[in-house]
C-alpha cells in the first residue's frame, strides 16, 4: 500500500520551501555574486542562476558575415525571460551596444529549472586595424530586467562599424529549442 499525501499539504510545503530559499532580492547586479536563491516562477530570470555557452560561426575575412550563438540554461526554478537579449561589445575603453534585429519581437518565455533558449548575435567581419573596424575583446551578456552581465572573450576577428559607435551587427529575440 502506497501513502498519499493531500495536494494541499504539498502546496503549503512547497510555497514554504520557496520562501526560505528568497534572498530578499537584494542582489548586486554582480554576474557571479548575489543572485543565488533567485528564480521563483515568474521572476525575472537572473544572469547568476543560468549557464551561458556561446559558439561561433566565426567570418573567415573583412568583409564576410559571421554568427555568434548563445545558448542559455535555467540552474535554478523557474523564471521568465521578457524581452530581449542585450549584447554589448568591448574594446579598449570603447563599448558599444548590438542593436536588436530591425525585426525581432520580444517574447515572454518562461523558463522552467534545466530548460534553455538561444539567442544568436549576427556581425560584419571589420578589416583588422580598419578605421571603421572595431577590435573587440569581450562581449558582455544582459538578461532583461535583470541585473548583472555575463562576459565572453571576443576571438572573432574585428566588428565592422557602421557609422560612429554602430557596429554592423544585431541580436536576435530568445528562441526556444525546435523553434
Amino acid at each position: 500500500m502506497r501513502a498519499t499525501v493531500p495536494v494541499a499539504a504539498v502546496a503549503v510545503a512547497a510555497a514554504l520551501v520557496l520562501t526560505a530559499c528568497d534572498d530578499g532580492g537584494g542582489g548586486t547586479g554582480d554576474s557571479r555574486a548575489g543572485d543565488r536563491g533567485a528564480g521563483r516562477e515568474g521572476a525575472a530570470c537572473r544572469i547568476g542562476d543560468v549557464g551561458i555557452e556561446a559558439g561561433a560561426s566565426a567570418a573567415p575575412a573583412a568583409g564576410d558575415t559571421g554568427t555568434v550563438s548563445f545558448t542559455v540554461t535555467n540552474h535554478g526554478a523557474a523564471c521568465t525571460l521578457d524581452g530581449l537579449p542585450a549584447v554589448t561589445l568591448s574594446a579598449g575603453d570603447a563599448s558599444v551596444e548590438v542593436p536588436a534585429e530591425q525585426a525581432a519581437r520580444a517574447r515572454k518565455l518562461t523558463l522552467a529549472e534545466g530548460a534553455a533558449v538561444s539567442f544568436t548575435l549576427t556581425y560584419v567581419r571589420g578589416e583588422a586595424g580598419g578605421e571603421r573596424s572595431l577590435a573587440v575583446e569581450s562581449a558582455q551578456v544582459a538578461l532583461p530586467a535583470a541585473p548583472g552581465t555575463r562576459g565572453f572573450p571576443w576571438s572573432y576577428g574585428e566588428v565592422a562599424l557602421k557609422g560612429e559607435g554602430l557596429p554592423d551587427a544585431s541580436v536576435g529575440p530568445f528562441q526556444q529549442a525546435g523553434d
